[in-house]
């Protein structure tokens, strides 16, 4: 078996469990903000607007990856934050078709290229009013990455042997943006010089709560 076969072999099991029942909220609040008295604000799922996102699994340096993307610095909601390649689902779309379609926009991922795996757990951002369905898929090689200057500030190429890693998590004292405007311990993923946290760090520990298990060297 080669390299590339003991590398993607893994990923069998993860479409499985993408499959069956998936660790949910539970994995997702590990890395949900905290306000001063411990509650996680958690805002109840009315008029939300569905939106996708892609966790884009691909092999390199002899490792697996994900790209995030730092979002540019005019835009409306979550500017110069740390996201997955994603957007809202337009009318007639599926989710993956929106996930899909929003990582070759942003990052120039060609989505004849992708092979899905599945989803995770929707997501309720409260911040800009949106349901986030997050979709799992893999190319057999790292992308021809280009990004769309003015929506992405820059691209990170995160390493999942990484991002798995205890150390990497740690936290810090932010402001709420919305009622309560209280203080928050936010937890958050040290990338690339680069603080991922809040939505995008939820989806992620769900995604890697998965792995968790699996041999990945």
């Amino acid at each position: 078996m080669g390299n590339d076969e003991v590398m993607w072999t893994p990923l069998e099991t993860l479409r499985s469990r993408l499959a069956g029942p998936l660790p949910g909220l539970e994995a997702q609040l590990r890395m949900a903000p905290r306000l001063s008295t411990g509650v996680v604000p958690r805002p109840a799922p009315e008029n939300l607007r569905p939106a996708a996102a892609i966790i884009l699994i691909y092999p390199h340096d002899g490792s697996w990856h994900i790209p995030l993307t730092v979002r540019g610095l005019t835009l409306r909601h979550h500017t110069g934050q740390v996201s997955l390649p994603g957007g809202r689902i337009d009318h007639g779309e599926t989710v993956e078709g929106a996930a899909l379609r929003e990582a070759h926009e942003e990052v120039g991922v060609n989505p004849a290229n992708v092979e899905v795996l599945g989803r995770l757990t929707p997501l309720v951002i409260d911040v800009s009013g949106h349901l986030l369905h997050p979709v799992v898929g893999r190319t057999l090689e790292r992308p021809s990455f280009q990004i769309a200057t003015g929506e992405v500030h820059r691209l990170i190429e995160a390493r999942v042997s990484h991002l798995l890693r205890a150390d990497v998590v740690k936290s810090e004292r932010r402001r709420r943006s919305r009622p309560p405007r209280e203080m928050m311990d936010a937890p958050y993923f040290e990338v690339d010089d680069a603080h991922v946290w809040g939505a995008t760090a939820m989806v992620l520990a769900e995604f890697l709560a998965l792995l968790a298990d699996l041999d990945l060297s």
